[in-house]
């Protein structure tokens, strides 16, 4: 099982499908780095070998901010706009949608699910 940026890849897929199970890689990302380190994207991961494992790795440390630390940042980020007190921060810190979205009806995800209101009949 190969190991990158701390996640176990799954071996039985193909190289640019396993490597967006690591955080901060979608599949423009995983292209790039497979097209980088001169794999192709057809290869599956069980077929590597150790060399082509480290070059994918060494590719990832040295271009793309992953895992932990990109956590780390937006965590950052989103408590910079609570302590500023902007519109988003406010959105963030009461627990609802950031982005313009609806809450009338809808917003169940980040809401929580619906609490009954004593009394309310309609």
């Amino acid at each position: 099982m190969a190991r990158i940026a701390g996640v176990n890849i799954p071996t039985a897929k193909r190289v640019p499908i396993a490597l967006t199970y690591i955080h901060g890689i979608g599949p423009t990302k995983a292209g790039e780095i497979c097209e980088k380190v001169g794999i192709e994207s057809t290869r599956r991961v069980n077929e590597l070998s150790d060399a082509e494992v480290l070059k994918i790795r060494e590719a990832i440390d040295e271009g793309y901010m992953v895992e932990g630390d990109l956590r780390r940042e937006v965590a950052v980020n989103i408590k910079r706009l609570m302590d500023l007190g902007c519109y988003r921060g406010l959105r963030h810190r009461r627990h609802l949608p950031v982005r313009g979205q609806r809450t009338h009806t809808n917003a169940r995800t980040r809401k929580g699910p619906a609490k009954p209101i004593a009394g309310k009949k309609k």
